[in-house]
């Protein structure tokens, strides 16, 4: 089957929809539930409309756009991901694997192509972490990894409440109905930029996921005392900062410890308390992101980083603790769809490599209720999250032949 894809409507469509941004361009802001991502969801809307597939919304703006296959008792195939943007971004996260999802089903549909499985594009909610301060709120919900209680109650950086931002963009209902049930997908599939820079560096057009890394999320409080810069001697310090230092390298050498590249950890965020050159730090916070695609592999980092937590506050003589604030597990995808996806790449005679995402995605919470695989393609210099974030016609084309593909051998 010749799949043709049409890469300048493709990359007209992209620059389209990072025109619906709070910032000028080439930045990209779009905050889920603001005024721009809801004229973003409504252009996307007329789209595929305009494609014709049906619609349907779920109480937290999750939007599925069904292209309807000849056996309707049939577990559908999917694709997709998110159009919501951190401040100050770029146009292709996650918006690649929306447009190109549709791109997908529109070259499929003019190659002839008649699917048995009905082909779903999935737009996700939230999947930045930006408003809620929780990454993937969409697919977390449609799986059953975040309650409906823990959701109602979160709260966005002005204090509200997602019950009340949800309802006042036009998503009401109860949220209980956003869960799918198991089985409800025969397979999901997402197209991404690398937001890393194995592909290029190699020459290789694709990356096919075999694994999604998961992060654990901590806040650590360090409470010592503070004192006056001049007066306090040394010897009778206890310095929250200092100590802070200490367990930052700790958890530093924690993750190099596993021996593995992929083992991560990193210290994101300080706050330091004062916060005046001549003030002894009294009271510190960080923040922690811990990440691997073995579970055991990564809570042993966990462990060492309370074993080292302890060591810390008994030397400094400063107290310390540490709230998880989420620890998912990792996802391996599932080797039918990897399969799917080795073997589309082949025919659309394109070199591939075998690739861990380190980065987790929609894909991840997508797997705890259907059989998952993702798509790599590259981007320069493997810059993600900033204005220059970029990924070539070329490229952008290949990953969208192979995704209808791939969706086409899944949906037969």
């Amino acid at each position: 089957m010749k799949i043709d894809v049409q890469i300048d409507r493709v990359m007209g469509e992209l620059a389209d929809l990072a025109a619906f941004s709070a910032v000028p361009a080439p930045a990209v802001t779009r905050i889920v539930f603001s005024e721009q991502d809801l004229r973003a969801r409504a252009w996307l809307r007329r789209l595929c409309t305009d494609a014709g597939l049906s619609v349907r919304e779920d109480a937290v703006g999750n939007t599925l756009f069904r292209w309807v296959g000849t056996d309707l008792k049939a577990a559908a195939v999917a694709s997709g991901s998110h159009i919501d943007a951190i401040p100050n971004a770029g146009r292709f996260d996650g918006t690649v694997g929306v447009v190109g999802a549709l791109e997908a089903i529109r070259a499929l549909r003019a190659a002839g192509f008649v699917p048995r499985r009905s082909i779903e594009l999935i737009l996700f909610t939230s999947e930045e972490p930006t408003r809620f301060g929780v990454g993937c709120l969409g697919s977390r919900l449609l799986s059953g990894a975040l309650s409906t209680k823990q959701a109602e109650q979160l709260l966005d950086t002005d204090g509200n409440t997602l019950a009340s931002v949800r309802r006042t963009a036009g998503f009401g209902g109860n949220l209980a109905t956003v869960r799918l049930r198991p089985n409800q997908y025969a397979g999901f599939v997402e197209l991404h930029i690398e937001q890393g820079p194995l592909l290029e560096r190699e020459g290789i057009p694709l990356g096919i996921v075999t694994h999604i890394a998961a992060p654990a999320s901590l806040r650590v409080d360090i409470e010592g005392e503070g004192g006056h810069a001049g007066a306090v001697l040394m010897p009778e310090r206890r310095d929250a900062l200092v100590a802070a230092a200490e367990l930052m390298l700790a958890i530093e050498a924690a993750a190099l410890a596993t021996g593995s590249n992929d083992t991560v950890a990193t210290t994101g965020v300080c706050q330091i308390f004062p916060g005046a050159v001549n003030s002894i730090p009294s009271r510190v916070q960080l923040g922690v992101d811990v990440r691997d695609i073995e579970l055991q592999r990564r809570d042993s980092v966990l462990g060492a980083i309370e074993t080292a937590a302890k060591e810390v506050r008994l030397r400094r003589k400063v107290s310390v603790a540490i709230e998880t604030i989420n620890a998912d597990p990792p996802a391996a995808c599932d080797p039918d769809i990897v399969t799917a996806l080795t073997t589309a790449s082949e025919q659309q005679n394109l070199r591939y490599r075998r690739i861990v995402s380190r980065a987790y995605h929609d894909s991840l919470f997508m797997s705890r209720i259907c059989p998952v695989a993702m798509l790599f393609i590259p981007c320069r210099k493997g810059i993600s999250h900033r204005p220059d974030e970029y990924a070539s016609e070329k490229d952008i084309a290949n990953g969208i032949r192979v995704l209808a593909d791939t969706l086409a051998r899944l949906a037969i």
